[in-house]
């Protein structure tokens, strides 16, 4: 059998030695476009801050991991795939041809309409080639502007801020984290941010970004760009070599700055460095005219199939569906992805595996405040809820109810009870009298949990006996 598999990220790399493991002399390929060995971009805030070196980064420590498990890996990138001729077509010309296709090409940055975001000073922060331009114009004490603060953003912004800059965060929704938190979650951790120092500027937008006159001649020759992470990294088997980031010298005291930014309030900031961390899509454009199915991502069903029999999709490019939820949906977490490899590798060799969830969880670090969301954070149609919070403190829970079912949660500073909530969300325990309980004290969530969590795994357990 040929095994063919887009993309080198996570769940590519997960994919090729599932099914290595179980089929030692089937033919497997990975493609990817990157010119460095398949790395994880969830270590990418850590080679900022310096604790780790690029190769910490790599998804897998032996450099040899690929040729000693007989496992080609191409660096190039796929233009074209023709599902009925059971082809890929790769950006040098060359045809492959496959018996499985696993479509696990992620995500790609957006790329705001903004006039300016070609200059050398603007860069994304996903791939290693823009961590080498961003640590060489991210001194300490240099300005740093960074478009968006979503969960990518909060992340990036947490690695700036331990290099030692001043900067600013720009976020066009009227909270951070948006996607992730409520209004008043969401403005905690602006308060937060501010109190650390970050200026936050919500329910704004870019407008431009224009060369300064002032700017030296070396800033104008800058490099250019074609925690609880930690226990995700060393999972995926990243290296833990502590190798000082790359630098540059810093921007001359008193010299002029790279770059102005117009905001849609009227200001205007100087910016050393414009960071752009406005979301990402999925990496699906090349299969237009392949016969794949897509919508924002690639369409699959419950085993990871799309609607061609024997090409599978994983990963941040794959809308995967959710047997909880009835519902196709995107998870762009690293977590998320290996559980959709494992699945997609074993049904390529037949063996019949089922993708039963695709947890919605965020948990996140933003300079040391803990926040957290899962499933319908944001509440269900009918359904009832119940908030807490301490804003003194930076303390909220926000529970969501449908039925007497928790169905999403929002939590910052209450650490303790993050493990509690995704049991009982992810398991769709039944509260019962519980329910009212956690309305009047959302803070009895342990207790809720164990009542109702033993009771439900009794049931289980006695029905299926009965049967």
């Amino acid at each position: 059998m040929r095994h063919l598999i887009l993309g080198a990220g996570p769940a590519g790399v997960i994919a090729a030695e599932t099914i290595r493991k179980h089929a030692p002399y089937d033919t497997i390929t990975i493609v990817g476009d990157e010119p460095e060995p398949p790395y994880s971009r969830m270590a990418i805030p850590y080679l900022l801050v310096g604790k780790v070196g690029e190769d910490g980064t790599y998804l897998r420590r032996d450099a040899d991991q690929f040729v000693k498990l007989n496992i080609a890996v191409l660096r190039q990138r796929a233009v074209d795939v023709d599902a009925a001729r059971r082809t890929v077509t790769l950006d040098n010309g060359s045809i492959l041809g496959f018996d499985t296709l696993l479509i696990a090409t992620g995500s790609n940055p957006v790329r705001p309409p903004i006039p300016g975001m070609d200059l050398p000073g603007v860069q994304p922060c996903w791939t290693l080639e823009n961590a080498r331009a961003i640590a060489a114009l991210a001194q300490p004490g240099s300005k740093v502007l960074q478009m968006g603060a979503g969960f990518i953003g909060c992340i990036i912004m947490e690695a700036l801020a331990l290099r030692g800059v001043e900067l600013t965060v720009v976020e066009m929704g009227d909270r951070m984290v948006p996607r992730m938190m409520g209004p008043t979650a969401g403005n905690m951790i602006k308060q937060w941010c501010e109190k650390k120092g970050v200026r936050v500027f919500t329910s704004t937008r870019v407008e431009a970004i224009e060369p300064s006159a002032a700017a030296a001649p070396a800033q104008a020759a800058a490099p250019s760009s074609g925690g609880l992470l930690g226990k995700v990294a060393n999972f995926f088997g990243m290296g833990d070599a502590v190798t000082p980031a790359p630098t540059a010298a810093a921007p001359a005291a008193g010299g002029g700055r790279a770059m102005r930014v117009r905001l849609s309030n009227g200001q205007t900031l100087d910016a050393d460095l414009v960071i752009s961390a406005t979301g990402v899509k999925p990496n699906v454009a090349f299969l237009k005219g392949s016969g794949i199915e897509c919508g924002q991502g690639v369409l699959a069903d419950e085993r990871l199939q799309t609607n061609v029999p024997g090409i599978y999709a994983a990963g941040d490019c794959a809308e995967a569906y959710d047997l909880a939820t009835q519902q196709r949906v995107i998870s762009a977490i690293q977590p998320n992805a290996a559980d959709q490899a494992y699945v997609a590798a074993m049904n390529m060799l037949g063996r019949g595996a089922v993708l039963k969830r695709v947890p919605q969880i965020n948990v996140l670090d933003t300079l040391g405040l803990i926040s957290a969301s899962f499933g319908d954070w944001q509440g269900v149609p009918g359904g009832q809820s119940a908030e807490l919070h301490d804003r003194d403190g930076f303390k909220l829970l926000s529970l969501q109810f449908d039925d007497e079912r928790l169905v999403g949660c929002n939590s910052i500073g209450w650490t303790e009870h993050v493990g509690v909530m995704r049991g009982l969300v992810e398991g769709r325990v039944r509260l019962g009298e519980w329910k009212q309980k956690l309305i009047e004290d959302p803070t009895r969530l342990t207790e809720a949990y164990i009542a109702r969590g033993q009771a439900q795994s009794q049931w289980a357990q006695t029905h299926a006996r009965a049967r």
